[in-house]
């Protein structure tokens, strides 16, 4: 996938978003391709399918149960899928492949750390039954109207499993990035990144974040409702920090607390010495900066006499500068909270959104291990601001 720009939405992204019944039954097929592709490179380099037990990691059998547990949850086994984002999440259920499904893949119910000891059915049992959800959701899918008066009411549910399974599938591929395995699959590749282009002068604007309940086509819960901020004029980076630029920081400005928050300075003392030793063994020169935290990024930003943009600057800019603006190599840390814009209802996947309110930063953009349909300018991603396992860089504004 080339780098986007303001006035470029992937056919990928808008055939998530707003394609019929058709598309979206391609679109599932090939999502669950590359799901059991990357299951595969893993199995074939983890053969146990053990990995360590930690907060940033699943087990990758359970990974692959959860993904068509989720799709089953919210399509075949949901008498509500037909009513859209105001359906409500307590509908009756019908039973699962397994009578045990829920109490093995309910990430809202299923606590983090004993996925590695659940008694999980073995791979050729979860493929199966993999294979066996996604031909009934298909099937389900091929009765949903997609004309009328709310086709996008009767397809939303459809749409959420394909775009939470090319979630995971990012998830995937940098989980093994961490785990020292990074994908060989072309398309999973960073792009080379220019020297850095001017900046660019942003005009003051009022931002309109957020969209209408009646607007056609899906949106995850959290871009919804409204949000209006002003702007003052501004210059900004036109691409994603390289590595070029971060790597005289550690040098220079890793080790001094003045470069940091009170909060990146804790975070950094957990990290211990090695962390700027693992920050130059990932380094590559003419990429953009990843896997760096928003303590980081910050940290940086401060280092160069920059900042990070807001939310509401970084949608301005993407708007406003054209080509100019390339995005989607990394995830960019923004200076904003992750909150709700007014008039928020969470949509009947309850967990997706509303328990992660809590001072987190939104990141913007995508990266190059994100599906296409995934990289939408609308997209609002969240992370704590420690995680530094996801491809997540930054962009600068001038302090």
């Amino acid at each position: 996938m080339p780098p986007l720009h303001a006035t470029t939405l992937s056919d990928a992204a808008h055939a998530a978003r707003h394609g019929g019944r058709g598309v979206l039954a391609a679109l599932l097929r090939a999502s669950r391709a590359d799901t059991l592709a990357c299951f595969s490179a893993l199995e074939q380099a983890l053969p146990s399918l053990q990995v360590p037990q930690r907060p940033t990691l699943n087990p990758p059998l359970w990974e692959l149960g959860h993904i068509g547990w989720f799709q089953g949850w919210w399509t075949t086994r949901f008498a509500g899928w037909r009513d859209g984002p105001r359906a409500d999440p307590s509908s009756p259920r019908r039973p699962g492949l397994r009578p045990d499904a829920d109490a093995l893949y309910d990430s809202s119910t299923v606590p983090h750390a004993r996925r590695w000891t659940l008694p999980l059915p073995d791979v050729a049992a979860t493929r199966h039954e993999l294979a066996q959800q996604l031909e009934a959701t298909l099937a389900l899918l091929a009765e949903a109207s997609d004309d009328g008066d709310d086709p996008d009411d009767t397809l939303y549910a459809f749409r959420l499993a394909l775009l939470h399974e090319d979630m995971h599938h990012e998830a995937a591929l940098y989980m093994a990035q961490a785990l020292g395995l990074p994908s060989a699959d072309p398309r999973w590749q960073p792009r080379p990144l220019p020297a850095p282009p001017p900046a660019l002068h942003i005009d003051a604007a009022s931002v309109e974040l957020g969209r209408g309940t009646v607007a056609p086509g899906f949106a995850f819960d959290n871009e919804c409702g409204s949000h209006r901020a002003a702007v003052a004029a501004f210059r900004i980076d036109a691409q994603a920090l390289r590595w070029d630029e971060f790597l005289p920081f550690l040098d220079a400005g890793h080790a001094q607390p003045r470069w940091w928050s009170d909060a990146g300075w804790h975070w950094r003392a957990q990290q211990g010495p090695g962390r700027v030793e693992a920050l130059r063994q990932a380094a590559r020169p003419g990429f953009a900066l990843a896997f760096v935290s928003a303590h980081e990024a910050a940290a940086w930003c401060r280092w160069a006499g920059r900042r990070l943009p807001t939310e509401a600057e970084w949608v301005a800019a993407q708007r406003q500068a054209g080509p100019a603006f390339r995005w989607a190599d990394v995830w960019e840390w923004t200076a904003s909270a992750f909150a709700p814009f007014d008039g928020f209802v969470p949509h009947p996947y309850r967990d997706y959104s509303a328990p992660w309110f809590d001072g987190r930063p939104v990141l913007k953009g995508a990266s190059f291990l994100t599906q296409p349909r995934l990289v939408h300018p609308a997209y609002r991603n969240f992370f704590e601001a420690g995680r530094h396992d996801i491809p997540a860089g930054l962009r600068s504004v001038a302090a």
